[in-house]
């Protein structure tokens, strides 16, 4: 099957994960942390970036393997597995950059108004991108837009990995299913992350007869997107909300504290949920739970099965939102804003 050619908007941490990812993949045949194989005939290793933008003047002008290891990004080289130089399988004739074959991708400049989403069109149209996957920190929505415009006079699917609204914005998304183009959003709901933990104890409670009294959950993080999410984005604190009360029932009992940044956790991410709640008889129940994880790798993992769903959508002519993304997003298209 051809293979899908996706654009990345943003060169952070999350596609550092996904990039070197897919390379560890085609090298080792590994299927660790990876739920769909194959996806609509579609596998991992199908994936090609053919286009990133950035507005990170160091990042600009370098291949996109050069680019995913440049601060402020802190995700590790997931070098252990990869081969020496001549062994990489799909990498073609070029280089390596210490342990990541070149992509022959030059990260282009990205949006700084809106008079430039021709041009970004144009660039998306040029690389023949199929699939635009929007990886910027969230708490830009005028960008996010921006970038879906672009996407959709392009001819490409749009994905949102960030709790900007723009699936969730109506009008936009019956422009991008007049024009037969899929629109996937909003905030990735990452593979197992803080919300997804807390949302399922919280449904185990309830499954169970056991009776909710007070929850809580609070993260802290060191990558530059939960630095940007600590500093202003309040459009993620309530799409957590969203995630962790998704049927609406438990609102009003849960809180969820603003995600802090701590620069010495790096790529981690360390959170805490606590629950109250109440058995048979009144008794008491309390569970506290820990969880740590690399939070790039949590949204790689579902980001990859977007960009499949997106292009499989695509060719298959089914426009406007995908239906069985719903799962992989905190926030679909009806939930708040």
């Amino acid at each position: 099957m051809k293979r899908v050619k996706v654009a990345t908007v943003g060169v952070g941490n999350n596609i550092s994960a996904l990039v070197q990812g897919i390379a560890l993949h085609r090298v080792t045949g590994s299927l660790v942390g990876i739920l769909r194989p194959a996806l609509d005939g579609l596998a991992v290793s199908d994936i090609d970036f053919v286009a990133a933008f950035a507005t990170s003047p160091a990042k600009i002008g370098k291949d996109l393997a050069e680019a995913i290891f440049l601060p402020p990004n802190n995700f590790p080289r997931l070098a252990g597995e990869l081969p020496l130089a001549g062994e990489l399988p799909l990498a073609g004739d070029l280089p390596l950059t210490g342990d990541m074959p070149l992509t022959g991708v030059t990260v282009l400049r990205g949006l700084t108004s809106a008079d430039e989403i021709d041009r970004v069109a144009g660039e998306l149209a040029e690389a023949e991108a199929e699939v635009v996957l929007y990886a910027a920190p969230s708490g830009l929505p005028e960008t996010a837009r921006a970038y879906a415009e672009a996407a959709l006079r392009a001819g490409a699917a749009f994905v949102n990995t960030t709790s900007d609204p723009v699936a969730r914005d109506p009008q936009l998304l019956d422009r991008f299913a007049a024009a037969g183009l899929p629109l996937l959003g909003d905030d990735l709901a990452s593979q197992f992350g803080t919300s997804v933990v807390h949302h399922a104890l919280l449904r185990l409670l309830e499954e169970r007869g056991v009776t909710l009294i007070s929850s809580y959950q609070a993260s802290l993080g060191g990558t530059e997107d939960i630095r940007n999410i600590a500093e202003g984005s309040s459009t993620k604190h309530q799409s957590k909300l969203n995630a962790v009360t998704a049927d609406g029932s438990a609102r009003d009992l849960v809180q969820v504290a603003r995600t802090g940044y701590l620069s010495q956790l790096n790529s981690h991410k360390v959170a805490y949920i606590n629950i109250e709640a109440q058995g048979w008889g009144e008794t008491s129940v309390s569970l506290d739970v820990k969880l740590k994880v690399h939070d790039p790798s949590g949204a790689a993992g579902v980001s990859i099965d977007l960009i499949r769903m997106a292009a499989s959508a695509l060719r298959n002519q089914r426009c406007g939102y995908v239906a069985e993304a719903t799962p992989l997003f905190k926030s679909p298209p009806g939930t708040s804003i």
